[in-house]
């Protein structure tokens, strides 16, 4: 019974993630664009889509422990690794994208 109230509230604290999230994500020539995340998560699975002005990507490989979040954004025939943190007041995500640790923080958008 324990282990199903922890199960469960683990659960709801991750549900928090799901949903679209917005990010100012710097390329390596130093200019900006708008990035979107969409997130859904099952148990500790995460899973969704990334977009931006050059189309939409799945996101792979996603999981979710604790606080942190790991997954694979599969853009045309990159597969970019991305490490994050989910702050339980529910508004950020602190993301690390790809090998050269661009670092953005996702908020919420309000769209659903």
């Amino acid at each position: 019974m324990a282990l199903a109230l922890c199960f469960g509230a683990a659960f709801a604290y991750f549900a928090g993630v799901d949903g679209k999230w917005n990010a100012m994500l710097k390329g390596p020539d130093g200019n900006e664009f708008p990035i979107t995340y969409t997130f859904k998560t099952t148990g500790t699975t995460l899973t969704g889509t990334v977009s931006s002005s050059i189309g939409s990507f799945d996101i792979s490989d996603g999981v979710i422990k604790d606080d942190s979040l790991w997954f694979t954004a599969n853009i045309n025939t990159m597969k970019i690794q991305n490490k994050g943190r989910y702050y339980a007041n529910g508004d950020s995500i602190s993301l690390r994208v790809g090998t050269r640790s661009t670092h953005t923080t996702l908020k919420r958008t309000t769209d659903k």
